[in-house]
């Protein structure tokens, strides 16, 4: 059944890409999509969504930070010594030294 309908899928997407009517039909889809996209409705909802996911971001950005360092700390086996940030730090390391096929972290 997948193989039937991926069939005719791509029978369709071969006729809108590939004859001359199809190309038509293909920039009229393409016309009306872009119309719907600039209905003053459709961009009501997008602005909505767009406060929520930036309401979201500021109220579960800190704790998701968190939960991320604490995860990477477990992952590391240092779950319990969580050094302070203002504390770690980081050495030059000298440019003979360095080997671009070398990952470091």
């Amino acid at each position: 059944m997948k193989g039937k309908v991926a069939f005719v899928a791509g029978a369709g997407l071969g006729y809108l890409l590939g004859t001359r009517a199809g190309r038509g039909q293909f920039e009229k889809i393409k016309s009306w999509a872009g119309d719907m996209w600039l209905d003053p409705r459709v961009q009501g909802y997008v602005k909505d969504m767009e406060a929520q996911a930036t309401q979201f971001a500021k109220e579960q950005g800190a704790a998701l930070k968190d939960r991320a360092v604490d995860a990477a700390w477990a992952a590391m086996g240092n779950a319990k010594s969580t050094p302070d940030p203002d504390e770690i730090v980081v050495e030059a390391v000298p440019e003979d030294e360095l080997d671009p096929n070398v990952r470091r972290f």
